[in-house]
Formats: C-alpha cells, sequence, structure tokens
C-alpha cells in the first residue's frame, strides 16, 4: 500500500515536462504569428489599381461656359461599339439666314467629327472614323431646302463614319429635327434621306444607316 504511494507521488520525468511546456508554447506562437501580420484568407484582397476613368464618361462642361462660347452642340464619337454624344461648341455668326446657318453649322459639325478627340475623351475610349477635308455644301436649284451636299459621296464612307455624320446632322440645327437628313455627294447621284435610328447608334459598324431615295424638291 505504502509502496503504491510512493509510486503515485514520485516526480514527473523531465521529458514530461517539456512535453507540457511545447504545449503550452502553442498558442502563444499562434498569436505573435498573427501579430507579424501574415492572415489566413480564402477570398483574394488585392484587385489592383483603380480606373483612372470610366469608359466611355466624361465630365460634363459648364453650361453657361459653353453658352459663352458660342453655339452649343453635340457630335456622335464612337465609344466601344456605340454612338455616345458628346458637348462641343460652335462659332456662327449672328444674323446669318438660316439658309446660309444650316450649311455653316453643318460645316462646323463635320469639322468637329474629323478632330481627334482630345485625351481625356481617348482616354475614356471615345473614338471617330470621320475623316479631314470634308466640306459640305447646301441644296442645288431642284433639291428640298433642307439637302446637304457632301464633298464626298456618302456612299463611299464607312459604316461608322456614315452614322457619325447622320446622327450628328440630324440630331442638329443643320436638319429639320425629326431624327433625319437628307444627304448628296457632290455628282447628279440621288439623295437619300437618312435616319438616326436606335439601331444605328447600337451598332454604327453594322451597316450603313437606313435610307430612302429623295424624289422630288
Amino acid at each position: 500500500m505504502s509502496s503504491e504511494r510512493r509510486h503515485r507521488g514520485r516526480a514527473v520525468p523531465a521529458r514530461a515536462g517539456l512535453d507540457v511546456r511545447r504545449l503550452l508554447a502553442l498558442p502563444l506562437l499562434g498569436l505573435l504569428v498573427a501579430g507579424c501580420g501574415i492572415r489566413s484568407t480564402e477570398v483574394p484582397t488585392d484587385f489592383g489599381p483603380a480606373p483612372s476613368r470610366v469608359r466611355c464618361s466624361l465630365s460634363e462642361p459648364d453650361a453657361a461656359t459653353r453658352a459663352s462660347q458660342g453655339l452649343a452642340v453635340q457630335v456622335f464619337l464612337l465609344c466601344g461599339s456605340s454612338l455616345v454624344a458628346v458637348d462641343r461648341v460652335l462659332r456662327v455668326p449672328d444674323g446669318t439666314a438660316d439658309s446660309a446657318r444650316r450649311v455653316l453649322v453643318a460645316q462646323g459639325l463635320l469639322d468637329q467629327l474629323a478632330e481627334t478627340p482630345s485625351a481625356a475623351e481617348r482616354e475614356a475610349g471615345y473614338q471617330t472614323y470621320v475623316r479631314g477635308g470634308m466640306t459640305v455644301s447646301g441644296p442645288r436649284a431642284k433639291d428640298p431646302e433642307d439637302t446637304l451636299r457632301l464633298s464626298t459621296p456618302p456612299t463611299e464612307l464607312s459604316a461608322s463614319a456614315l452614322a457619325q455624320v447622320v446622327c450628328t446632322f440630324s440630331d442638329s440645327a443643320a436638319a429639320e429635327g425629326d431624327g433625319s437628313v437628307i444627304l448628296g455627294g457632290p455628282t447628279t447621284t440621288p439623295l437619300r434621306r437618312y435616319d438616326c435610328t436606335d439601331e444605328v447608334r447600337s451598332q454604327p459598324g453594322g451597316r450603313q444607316p437606313a435610307s430612302s431615295e429623295v424624289t422630288g424638291g
């Protein structure tokens, strides 16, 4: 009986004490690792730098400032796969007759379309397919009064460029404001009325804008 008590009360071996200390040290090691900034996660947290500008989004200029600079207009540029209206300013002399004013506005719009988009516009994804050097004139003797004749036949323009011209003209003082515009070339080729439809705006490069032949003045 006394022998059993002595056996139970004897000191724990040194190796057993070492194992106990190791077990007690594990939680402390975990805390130290966490304190070093090592964090486990199942969801990636590095998404890279934020984009500098939202695609097809531009800051709008102050309306009062644009009005003081001249006639506030809009031109249609391509962004992604669609046509998007962008603000511009034209200078048209006061007192210009309506017929001459229409041609001046059309030429100004054409020049704006042919300009390379600004750095901010290019960064946002805007581009144009209208080439420089093209001019526009008014109607001939037997043409409808709202006819606009381009120095390059409309049929020779790319689908995207013609879509830009049609939608820009039809949405401006250069046309009658019904969503269409009568265009012709420098020759006697029949005039055509082009429509700026939702399809043209959403898919300008698919095919040339819908049109119908104009038969009389």
